[in-house]
């Protein structure tokens, strides 16, 4: 649908002669980068090319898929592109444990040489260009750009979709595995007691979308051994999902359903290596608590009352 449907004549010439100005602008920036030569920065690589063996060397385990979604591109063409790279003996990949179907891309050590290379190029390039500028100007740029990225990634961000389970699933099972991997769970669900997590009272599974992709997950399971308690295991982000707030939503969604079901007290372990997760967990009211389980790996245990009550539960 066009920007202009519906809008005055008044309207649409501002906004028609703000188009020509964004449009003006890229046709300036493009050529001050050379980002219209065959080669980027006067290389062996397409642009395209380069980015694709940044992003790889900037995020663990990145698969193709995550490739697509972050530079929008064509899986078709970005496939052509990985094997092309992957021939040259810039990257490997590595099939999934948990999903045959995923293969993780790396760089091997000549990749790795090759972005540091492309690196310090780009850096010297922008450098050239800034030293021609004044402080204030190196600034005022800095500041504008950071401006144009937040407003557009703020208009252009997909919404974060959050779905308790129903039945177990190959993506249930699949983020599991890679959240175990991860963290290093020695204490892992069987597909059959995933099954019983989601069907039993007080208990449940979430998925967390960014469009149709799964990008994290959280377990809630009943606590037989504290009254009106339940325990949140299992919350785990993608690393290329963070920064949406997509722990804090699984959290809501976790919480409110166990308030809807009577538990009064929410338990959950982890170890002192999180730093993340546990800042999470103290900005959302949870608080240091004695051991209450035999998880060989926790450190640290944290308990939230979200039922109102005064009185401690008590460990059976």
């Amino acid at each position: 649908m066009s920007i202009e449907s519906g809008i005055g004549p008044g309207l649409a010439d501002q906004i028609a002669m703000q188009i020509s100005a964004v449009r003006q602008f890229n046709r300036f920036y493009t050529a001050k980068l050379g980002l219209l030569q065959r080669r980027h920065l006067d290389g062996e690589f397409s642009l395209t090319e380069a980015r694709i063996l940044y992003e790889i060397g900037a995020r663990p385990k990145m698969t193709a898929r995550a490739l697509c979604g972050i530079l929008e591109l064509d899986a078709g063409y970005v496939s052509r592109l990985l094997s092309a790279l992957n021939r040259r003996k810039l990257v490997r990949q590595a099939t999934s444990e948990s999903d045959g179907r995923e293969k993780f891309l790396t760089l091997t050590a000549t990749g790795t040489k090759v972005v540091a290379r492309l690196d310090q190029q780009s850096t010297a390039q922008i450098e050239e260009m800034f030293a021609r500028l004044t402080d204030v100007d190196r600034e005022a740029i800095a500041a504008s750009l950071t401006q144009v990225r937040s407003i557009l990634a703020k208009a252009s961000k997909n919404p974060v979709r959050i779905e308790r389970l129903r039945a177990s699933s190959s993506e249930a099972l699949a983020t599991l595995q890679e959240y175990y991997e991860a963290v290093h769970v020695v204490q892992r669900d069987t597909p059959a007691s995933v099954r019983r997590i989601i069907g039993a009272p007080s208990s449940g599974m979430w998925l967390a979308y960014i469009g149709d992709e799964v990008v994290g997950c959280v377990v809630l399971r009943k606590l037989e051994s504290i009254p009106r308690a339940c325990e949140c295991k299992r919350l785990y982000v993608k690393p290329s999902a963070r920064g949406n707030r997509v722990a804090d939503k699984l959290m809501d969604a976790l919480e409110a359903f166990a308030r809807d079901e009577g538990v009064e007290w929410i338990y959950l372990d982890t170890y002192d290596d999180l730093k993340a997760a546990i800042a999470l967990y103290g900005k959302r009211g949870y608080e240091k608590c004695e051991r209450y389980n035999d998880n060989p790996q926790a450190t640290l245990f944290m308990r939230k009352n979200i039922g109102g009550t005064v009185n401690l539960p008590d460990a059976k």
